[in-house]
């Protein structure tokens, strides 16, 4: 059955608003065994850019459900907590998936992540001791700048899946188990896109704290995304050891041929954050996130 597509701006509207979909974790299996560590045919810098997420989304998406069970002690709202359990149910299994994928693809192609995930780990560590710092626990003030935090990164992982449904990968040559590992993941944000903003917008106090921890999320991404992409060149063999300047023009030539989400994209998708009637119904179609769950491989696979 194909996906239906939809461009990723003046989408088809969905069948439904996303706060009708009832939120549950998805059991899927991925084998990568077979899969290349060049999986964008002729785009190593491409699939390393992509293949970064691998390295990062684990301890973020256990660092967003931490953060969420924590907040749902101040949060009375029944149909809201409906949402946030499914929320941390599908933000478990994708952490689950991608960790999965660091010993069965990144270290059978002789990659130890462990250096950068450590990284990563520490990072986010240091996240949670500022708040705790400022705000000490128990605090409801921490729970609040935090869920800001997540909202604004979960706008990025929104636009992002929305635009792996919709991009060019089936033309490309992609490893299908890998295009299918974040088809399925990127399908699943656009599912969920709007449960962090509403949980936000619940214990929300002003525009300039949303702004700030806004920024403070896209710095976070972006930042990992290059020092993983940075890292994985380096610990590729078949790859020159390039510095950042080098290593975003190969970025840029895999955005221009549509391997990876353009430069441009990334930054429209975070000045959007900023619009003071923003809504992230606008990042995505749910009906299109369903239809491309019902068919995923590794969810049939299972499930089927």
């Amino acid at each position: 059955m194909a996906v239906e597509r939809f461009a990723t701006t003046g989408a088809a509207p969905d069948h439904f608003a996303p706060e009708e979909v009832a939120l549950h974790a998805r059991d899927v299996q991925f084998d990568f065994s077979n899969s290349p560590l060049c999986w964008i045919e002729g785009d190593p810098y491409g699939s390393h850019f992509i293949s970064s997420l691998n390295l990062l989304l684990p301890t973020g998406e256990r660092w967003f459900c931490a953060n969420f069970t924590e907040a749902m002690g101040y949060v009375k709202d029944e149909r809201l907590r409906e949402e946030m359990i499914g929320f941390m149910g599908q933000e478990a299994v994708h952490a689950k998936s991608h960790d999965k994928a660091l010993p069965e693809f990144l270290r059978r192609h002789g990659i130890d992540a462990e250096p950068f995930v450590d990284q990563v780990e520490w990072l986010f560590g240091r996240i949670s001791e500022r708040l705790e710092t400022v705000y000490p626990a128990p605090s409801r003030g921490a729970a609040e700048v935090s869920v800001e935090i997540i909202a604004g990164l979960e706008h990025f992982f929104a636009a992002l899946g929305n635009w792996v449904l919709n991009n060019n990968w089936d033309e490309m040559g992609v490893d299908p188990v890998i295009k299918d590992l974040f088809r399925w993941h990127g399908a699943e944000e656009v599912e969920h896109r709007h449960v962090a903003y509403n949980v936000a917008g619940y214990f929300r106090k002003g525009y300039l704290r949303h702004m700030v921890a806004s920024v403070v999320a896209a710095a976070v991404l972006l930042m990992l995304v290059a020092r993983g992409t940075k890292f994985l060149v380096h610990n590729d063999p078949s790859l020159p050891n390039l510095g950042y300047f080098r290593l975003m023009w190969k970025i840029r030539k895999s955005g221009k041929r549509g391997s990876i989400p353009t430069i441009r994209f990334l930054f429209v998708t975070m000045l959007r954050l900023f619009k003071p009637n923003y809504s992230p119904e606008a990042e995505g179609n749910t009906a299109q996130a369903i239809a491309y769950l019902a068919t995923s491989p590794a969810a049939r696979e299972i499930n089927g």
